[in-house]
């Protein structure tokens, strides 16, 4: 018990407020229409502003935490707060979540008492508890400094490899980062495997060699300075070596430490391919293409013959907010844990529900920057009080509830095989499927995505004066409207078709049909997340 103890997160005020406000709000009474946007749309007080921490010795006499009757009459029809709310605000328990010992409604509004002796013994009193709470309480991935362009080209890329992967490719990411970094961790939490180095790994000697070469070839495309530092003339060689799609001020660049320890990455991951020379894309937000143009162009000047490309991301937009990428994760998670609490009530608990609440955390914000042209900018919303749907036709979420579906649907068919209520199909007559929903399905998705997961090939294959430049189709944009399309056509037949129908033998063929068309489907659906590194929601 004392290593369990020990082991558990410390408390938290932020994680207290948190779980007080889902809690309150829980399934409500909505009371007066100032509680409803005026276009009918349910508007929800930030969390913050649901709960105040007491810190007065007056008032913390009788409370820690007070919602205000303002708050209680924004959710319940004359601030009444049911019993069963009161009762789950009564029961709190949750990661870095203060033990709550009473509470009840007063004049002032609803309050509550922490259970202080509990409180005191966390603190004070449990092996290597105080130390927590002597130190920053930020979260790992809280400290994580990429920037949501860089989050957008991250994810483009991990794409990429997928589709790359699928068609046989050999796919190898640079940089390799140190195990235990922070972006690894963060982006491990987005199903994104990038590749990682030991702490105690070091490239001096491909650093060294690159050096080598740079200054070797620093007569050829420009000068060698008295103090030993080279200069090369990057205009120079895309001119002579007639490049296309570069940046016409590209220039003169001083050989900086940083620059050859990114070259010699690159070379160490273009070493990994079997064939050569190798063609390497380089993924950059439009911030960063003229410095990844540079150091391409460095690259050739060392010597390398490899073919280079681009994949050039345009700007993330959120208005009225600046957020990393970190904070628009945190962000998303929390709007769908408070979505699914909305929809699914108390019983939205649990780890299987953290998980399932973190995929699709992965699926919102996947969709988000990849469902427009990778050139174009994204303009994300990210006002708290938007909130994520789990319902209606909005991009991830819809898509991983639909795949959800199509799980619960074979889990009762197969339930009731159990039972004996479904027989199992023999063989079967598909002159049956007469819907045209159903070979809308079947032409439309089942036969075409073949020829789509061909399109990243054809990408790289692609040839021609421009093959420097960004010559990639929009795959990523298409795979994501595939899905989105597919989830809107399913869905529509799902909703009209009763496909576990009664159990009468005249209807086994017909059922039998369809059953055999959604499982095609669903091995589609998976199919086609795995290529975004989305695991699938199989049960909601």
């Amino acid at each position: 018990m004392e290593e369990e103890a020990a082991s558990s997160p410390p408390m938290r005020i932020s994680a207290t407020v948190r779980a007080l406000s889902t809690a309150l709000r829980g399934k409500r009474e909505y009371g007066p229409a100032k509680s409803r946007a005026n276009d009918g749309e349910r508007m929800f007080p930030e969390p913050e502003k649901l709960w105040f921490k007491e810190s007065s010795a007056k008032n913390l006499r009788n409370r820690d935490f007070l919602s205000p009757c303002t708050m209680l009459n924004t959710f319940y029809v004359d601030g009444q707060v049911p019993p069963c709310v009161l009762s789950r605000i009564l029961s709190l328990r949750g990661s870095g979540v203060l033990p709550v010992s009473e509470g009840g409604v007063v004049g002032e509004g609803l309050r509550v008492r922490v259970d202080r002796a509990a409180a005191f013994r966390s603190v004070l009193g449990e092996q290597r508890g105080l130390e927590d709470y002597l130190k920053p309480s930020t979260h790992r991935e809280a400290s994580v400094s990429l920037s949501l362009g860089q989050l957008r080209t991250i994810l483009l890329a991990d794409h990429m490899g997928a589709l790359l992967r699928r068609q046989g490719f050999l796919v190898s990411f640079c940089p390799k980062l140190p195990e235990d970094s922070d972006i690894i961790a963060f982006l491990g939490t987005l199903g994104v495997d990038w590749p990682t180095v030991s702490l105690s790994w070091t490239n001096e000697d491909g650093e060294q060699r690159m050096k080598e070469e740079l200054e070797k070839h620093g007569g050829e495309w420009g000068r060698r300075e008295s103090d030993g530092t080279v200069r090369i003339n990057l205009t120079r060689v895309v001119q002579e070596q007639g490049l296309m799609g570069y940046d016409p001020s590209i220039g003169t660049c001083t050989v900086q430490q940083e620059s050859v320890s990114h070259l010699a990455q690159l070379e160490l991951a273009a070493s990994d391919c079997a064939v050569s020379p190798a063609t390497v894309v380089h993924v950059a937000s439009c911030q960063d293409e003229f410095r990844q143009q540079q150091v391409a162009m460095l690259w050739r000047a060392s010597g390398a013959a490899h073919t280079q490309r681009f994949l050039v991301c345009g700007p993330v937009k959120t208005p009225g907010s600046q957020l990393t990428a970190a904070q628009y994760l945190q962000l998303r998670r929390d709007q769908m844990k408070e979505a699914s609490e909305m929809k699914y009530g108390d019983q939205v608990e649990g780890q299987s529900w953290d998980d399932i609440i973190r995929v699709m955390t992965s699926a919102t914000v996947r969709f988000e920057l990849l469902s427009t042209v990778h050139t174009s900018p994204v303009t994300l919303d990210v006002h708290r009080e938007g909130s994520v749907s789990t319902k209606g036709p909005r991009g991830g979420v819809f898509v991983m509830y639909n795949c959800a579906r199509l799980h619960t649907l074979f889990d009762s068919y197969e339930r009731g095989v159990e039972k004996g209520t479904n027989p199992e199909g023999s063989e079967l007559d598909f002159s049956a499927l007469k819907e045209e929903g159903e070979w809308l399905l079947l032409f439309n998705y089942l036969i075409p995505f073949s020829e789509l997961l061909d399109q990243s090939g054809q990408a790289v294959d692609c040839e021609g004066a421009g093959s420097e430049s960004d010559c990639f189709l929009c795959v990523p944009l298409q795979m994501c409207k595939f899905l989105v399309s597919l989830s809107k056509d399913f869905s529509s037949y799902y909703n009209r078709v009763h496909v576990l129908g009664e159990p009468l033998p005249h209807l086994f063929n017909q059922m039998f049909c369809r059953l055999y068309l959604l499982r095609a489907l669903r091995e589609l659906y998976h199919s086609a997340l795995e290529t975004l590194n989305l695991p699938p929601v199989r049960q909601l």
